[in-house]
């Protein structure tokens, strides 16, 4: 029989039984292949038996998130106690964005609305799987260059949706954010601090703030590089101490976005709807570049992350559960394409080799691959390949 487990987005964020997870499940190097039901369903029994039950998506324009919707629906009638949500998100551009036209940051583009109509329709189809609606992935950050929009576009949007909530054509338990950088929700550059930004603070159910000091190892290393003082500490230890300034600089970035909030008189639950590492780069983080990359460090920052976020009581949509390899389909090893927990293959990487060998994934396979560790699961393996941050100048 099917549990009638009724529960909501207040009852899921912040609640660290509802580990929440960005899901894109594709295999190939383009988007036009899509991944089959059958195919999720497999990488929804692989998350579940990690205990993640909240999975954020990032468009409605492919079939992609209506997919994930089915096979969570078939994984429910194959067994009364799956349990999955789904953060829906919903992806807004400006007028001419991804085209060869300049983008025009102050119009719109006329797709948003067939976007948002679309995510409505998911929203009421499946309502006891769509918890949340987010208007927009990193769409008012400004160096989102190629589509990024003004916060007016968002609130409109955001309105939008509340108002279908309030006259009953969606459910006043679903909530609805915008899954933003830190910085475009004020908790940084003052530059962003305007009105419209008020407004839509006042206007969203919680705010979804995005957190990377993996990039910022490259961009802002002021927290990264190893202090004069630790120069002659072992590296092991200057590893793990640059992992630990990374935990607080997203922290950080946390305190900035309340502050900001409770500076103009809101009071909203804060969760973080992105943050993540990357274990492979040949690009500006890895050993050219920042040397932040690699899976041990990985595999510290998903550990410092889970348990701050989990003892906070934030919500933490971990970025991401396997690696895409269309990221970046230019450049095999750029980073983009290895956020992963996961290989294409199905291999688990350095941060869940306690599930391998918990046996939590027994009988459970990718691809028709049965899941094995990077490295063979020998650390020794791993561990010349982990790089330490540079000396500070």
């Amino acid at each position: 029989m099917q549990t009638n487990k009724k529960v909501t987005a207040k009852d899921i964020l912040g609640n660290p039984d509802y580990l929440a997870i960005s899901y894109g499940g594709y295999r190939k190097k383009s988007r036009d292949i899509q991944p089959t039901i059958q195919e999720i369903k497999d990488d929804l029994r692989l998350l579940y038996a990690m205990g993640i039950k909240f999975l954020r998506t990032y468009n409605v324009q492919l079939p992609h998130a209506s997919n994930v919707l089915k096979a969570i629906t078939e994984l429910k009638h194959e067994d009364p106690d799956f349990e999955m949500y789904v953060m829906l998100g919903a992806w807004i551009d400006c007028l001419n964005a991804w085209t060869d036209k300049l983008p025009d940051h102050d119009s719109e583009s006329p797709d948003n609305e067939a976007e948002i109509k679309r995510a409505v329709n998911l929203a009421n189809t499946y309502p006891d799987i769509v918890k949340v609606i987010a208007v927009g992935n990193e769409a008012m950050v400004e160096w989102a260059k190629s589509y990024y929009v003004r916060p007016v576009v968002i609130l409109k949007w955001v309105n939008y949706l509340q108002d279908l909530k309030k006259s009953k054509k969606l459910s006043k338990d679903l909530w609805i954010t915008s899954s933003d950088d830190f910085s475009s929700w004020g908790g940084g550059d003052t530059h962003y601090h305007t009105e419209d930004l008020e407004k839509l603070i006042h206007a969203v159910d919680y705010i979804s703030m995005h957190t990377y000091p993996y990039h910022n190892s490259y961009y802002n290393p002021e927290f990264w590089s190893v202090p004069k003082e630790h120069e002659g500490v072992p590296n092991a230890a200057k590893i793990e101490m640059a992992m630990e300034r990374a935990l607080k600089f997203s922290q950080d970035q946390y305190k900035g976005v309340k502050k900001y909030m409770e500076s103009v008189g809101a009071n909203k639950p804060i969760h973080i709807g992105e943050t993540g590492w990357a274990s492979l780069s040949n690009d500006l983080y890895g050993t050219k570049g920042s040397k932040a990359t690699d899976e041990y460090k990985q595999g510290l920052f998903y550990r410092l992350m889970r348990t701050w976020t989990n003892g906070a009581g934030i919500s933490c949509f971990y970025f991401e559960a396997f690696n895409e390899p269309w990221k970046d389909v230019h450049n095999p090893l750029g980073s983009e394409n290895h956020f992963g927990l996961f290989t294409v293959e199905g291999k688990a990487k350095y941060p869940i080799w306690d599930f391998v060998d918990q046996g939590v994934f027994e009988g459970l396979t990718r691809d028709g691959n049965p899941i094995t560790k990077t490295y063979n699961g020998n650390k020794e393996e791993l561990m010349p390949h982990v790089l330490v941050p540079p000396i500070k100048h």
